[in-house]
């Protein structure tokens, strides 16, 4: 094995298990689509209590995520991630063991704050100690977490159907993967670049001889050193002129991740497919198990694709799939009284649209935001992304009921169909092509004022400059 494939090895391994943290929020996320059938069983719920516990776990995540940027800088990717996983364990414990409702809202609230901590920071972590030829990949390995997560939640939701008390099995087994990553991340490497951030550069070269598995890191060191010369921004200055733009551009993915109505189904998926006629717990469960490993083999494209394909062919296709999906399911809901059949349709839509997410949006978020901000501002202005990305989640999820009992299904997800036109004119015009760019490539670029379409190109190309329309707009 060559030196080049045994550093791959290593930066594999060490990517997979900070992952591990994605694995998590997926089956945290998923797990309440199936126990939230068994929990009203045991506690008489309302259904804005229902919205309450499916969206509590959100509220923590913005939390998380506004404070993950600080707590980045303050604690180190690698030390961080050791929190969350604590986290994770302490709300999972206390949600499985609730006697109240409320003690329920008490862990998903903590699951929350990891969720929006680990969802900000492994890909940060991810991103920063890959090689630029291996960053779309690697990053996405996330979002391929977080399916798998999503489709182990939905097999544990499905297996513990018949079984009184179910509930707490569910929440329970996410206990595993909390005390895997708590005990992988300790013998993972800190950042590169936090360690140089920190004037730790000795440690920094260690660690990235050890992640490329060769002597010499010079370039790649002097790259940092580099884009560190200039004062670590505040919070106040991540809204400077020159920031605003990619700012608003990590805000308004996180916008349209969530307003395109991806969680009413990740949430939801068993009560959509009893309103579309499936009526039996179980049967409903399982249909939920088949959106569980389109997701993860459309995300395993993604994967492999990213940095071949690029990431805005996979983003718009994917957006113009989603809305014909919701379309799709908008028609089938609208007619379903008239023809019983249109059943499949509304199943097949919702299959075809978890694709289209899976390898679009899914997994463009998460990979884009930790490449755009430059290193002075990462942690923060990712942080401001990813609160908007949970922020977005909370309002979606828990007025989706709330829009079903109001104007029914098949105008709710005819609401999500338009948005998805407005997201794709707006990824069409301002979302970069970042494939083959390294993080210092970008940085440039921005601190040039280059538009938002041109920041993901090296910087010996021959770029327009910009007029003050495009800098100031974003």
């Amino acid at each position: 094995m060559s030196s080049t494939q045994k550093s791959h090895v290593y930066i594999y391994a060490v990517s997979m298990i900070a992952a591990v943290a994605g694995l998590l929020f997926g089956f945290d996320t998923g797990i309440i689509s199936g126990a939230l059938l068994f929990i009203q069983k045991d506690f008489p719920i309302s259904t804005e209590m229902k919205e309450l516990i499916v969206s509590s776990v959100l509220l923590g995540a913005m939390f998380g995520a506004l404070a993950s940027g600080h707590l980045a800088d303050k604690f180190g990717r690698r030390r961080l991630m050791l929190i969350v996983s604590s986290l994770f364990i302490i709300g999972t414990t206390i949600a499985s063991f609730a006697n109240h409702v409320y003690i329920i809202l008490l862990g998903r609230l903590f699951i929350g704050l990891a969720i929006g901590i680990g969802s900000y920071t492994a890909p940060l972590y991810i991103a920063e100690v890959s090689p630029y030829e291996l960053r779309g990949a690697l990053v996405s390995l996330n979002q391929l977490a977080i399916t798998l997560g999503i489709l182990c939640s939905y097999i544990i939701n499905y297996s513990f159907t018949n079984i009184d008390g179910s509930w707490r099995w569910m929440f329970g087994l996410g206990l595993v993967p909390a005390v895997a990553l708590s005990l992988g991340m300790i013998f993972l490497p800190e950042s590169p670049r936090w360690l140089i951030k920190q004037n730790m550069t000795d440690r920094a070269v260690n660690v990235l001889q050890k992640l490329r598995n060769s002597k010499n890191v010079s370039h790649e060191i002097n790259e940092i050193e580099k884009s560190l010369k200039i004062k670590q921004a505040s919070f106040r200055e991540i809204f400077a002129p020159w920031i605003r733009p990619v700012l608003f551009l990590g805000a308004m993915l996180g916008f349209i991740q969530q307003v395109t109505g991806i969680n009413t189904i990740i949430y939801y998926a068993p009560t959509i497919f009893q309103l579309a006629g499936f009526q039996n717990t179980s049967s409903s469960i399982l249909a939920t198990v088949g959106i569980g490993v389109v997701n993860v083999l459309a995300t395993v494209f993604a994967v492999y694709y990213l940095d071949k394909i690029g990431r805005r062919p996979l983003l718009l296709a994917g957006l113009v799939g989603m809305c014909l999906s919701l379309m799709g399911l908008s028609i089938a809901f609208h007619l379903q009284s008239q023809f019983a059949m249109l059943r499949w349709l509304a199943m097949s839509c919702t299959f075809t649209y978890i694709i289209c997410f899976a390898f679009s949006l899914g997994v463009m978020l998460w990979l884009v935001v930790s490449e755009i901000f430059p290193l002075e501002v990462r942690a923060t202005a990712m942080g401001v992304a990813v609160f908007s990305c949970w922020f977005w989640n909370f309002v979606v999820s828990s007025t989706f009921l709330t829009l079903l009992n109001l104007f029914g299904p098949s105008q709710t997800f005819l609401l999500y169909a338009v948005i998805c036109v407005f997201s794709f004119i707006f990824c069409y015009y301002k979302t970069p092509e970042t494939r083959g760019v390294t993080l210092e490539e970008i940085e440039e670029n921005i601190r040039k004022r280059y538009p938002l379409r041109i920041i993901g190109q090296p910087i010996t190309t021959n770029l327009d400059v910009p007029n003050a329309l495009d800098f100031q707009t974003g």
